[in-house]
């Protein structure tokens, strides 16, 4: 049956001329959304184990280069003699490379590099891992590559008082090995719903030496009551009782920061937005600093249960309005 050709940079997701921090980066999305531990999809092992073979191929200078010259045409080399390419690739015959495997019955011939790849991997680049040249008898050697840890996540949900001026969370990771170690995180202020905050080093262990992957808090701000967030500004609706929007007022205002009096300008209409600066969110520095706004919206509560001298009173009101049509722009 022949062998099919493996295209490892559409495994990955990215170009042929990608540079080695695109590559890394690729794999290390796609090895966190496939890892066994994390996804149990039907097909998540299997394209688990093609992440990582195409991450061996193209994150090493001399396989992705054998690789890339080769290309799809890599069964006439395969088949050809010594020379037939510049890296030496050849199969038994006419000289050629001869595999003879002397270890342990059972293993796999190609060690810990090779161990779980496809035949593709296995006929181009089999001769990185074993060989024997002119009938001579090589013990295989094993080459442990160093591997980058895969990439955590962990969501943390937080109020947004906690936002506000930031908190500290305790989590438990769990380990490949089943045990579990804590870690203490810090919440900056002004954080956002959605916002991913990376801790380098603090993912899965590497093997081979490699750098430990990444884990990074995917954060949640829970809804408040009183307060929308838009950005670094914050939004309210204030009720305001109906003398109080007619004749003006001083209102208390809750803030993130505590109380503050907002000046009610008389005949002030219902819907009204009144902007009170610097009592938002902490604005992070790269975007200058300081604080968003509160942006207030004037709420008028109209008086149930009236008595008999306030009907009169509102009734006096509406005799001499009288002319007045607030609808008259629409007919």
């Amino acid at each position: 049956m022949p062998v099919e050709y493996k295209d490892y940079y559409k495994t990955l997701g990215v170009k042929k001329d990608a540079s080695a921090d695109e590559i890394r980066k690729a794999y290390r999305k796609l090895a966190r959304q496939f890892h066994p531990d994390v996804n149990k999809g039907t097909d998540a092992t299997k394209r688990f184990r093609e992440v990582n073979e195409a991450n061996e191929v193209l994150s090493d200078p001399d396989k992705r280069k054998r690789y890339d010259t080769l290309g799809p045409d890599f069964e006439r080399y395969a088949n050809a003699g010594p020379g037939a390419h510049p890296g030496g690739f050849g199969r038994a015959g006419n000289g050629g490379f001869q595999y003879v495997y002397t270890g342990p019955a059972g293993s796999d011939p190609f060690g810990g590099d090779a161990g779980g790849f496809s035949d593709f991997f296995r006929t181009v680049f089999g001769d990185m891992a074993a060989g024997g040249v002119g009938g001579q008898t090589f013990t295989r050697r094993t080459r442990s590559r160093a591997q980058p840890g895969v990439d955590a996540a962990y969501e943390v949900e937080v109020s947004l008082q906690e936002a506000y001026r930031g908190s500290e969370r305790t989590i438990q990771l769990q380990r490949e090995d089943g045990t579990t170690r804590t870690l203490q995180v810090k919440i900056p202020a002004g954080v956002q719903d959605g916002q991913r905050i990376r801790l380098a080093g603090q993912g899965g262990a590497a093997s081979g030496g490699g750098p430990a992957g990444d884990l990074y808090l995917k954060i949640r701000v829970k809804p408040h009551p009183f307060f929308t967030r838009e950005g670094d500004d914050l939004r309210a609706e204030l009720p305001v009782a109906l003398h109080e929007a007619l004749l003006g007022a001083e209102a208390g205002v809750p803030t993130l920061k505590g109380k503050v009096s907002l000046r009610i300008p008389p005949e002030t209409q219902n819907g009204r937005t009144i902007r009170l600066a610097g009592q938002g969110m902490p604005r992070a520095k790269e975007r200058g600093g300081g604080f968003g706004d509160l942006y207030v919206t004037v709420k008028v509560v109209l008086p149930q249960k009236l008595s008999e001298r306030e009907r009169e009173l509102i009734q006096g009101l509406a005799t001499s309005r009288a002319n007045e049509d607030p609808r008259g722009h629409l007919l």
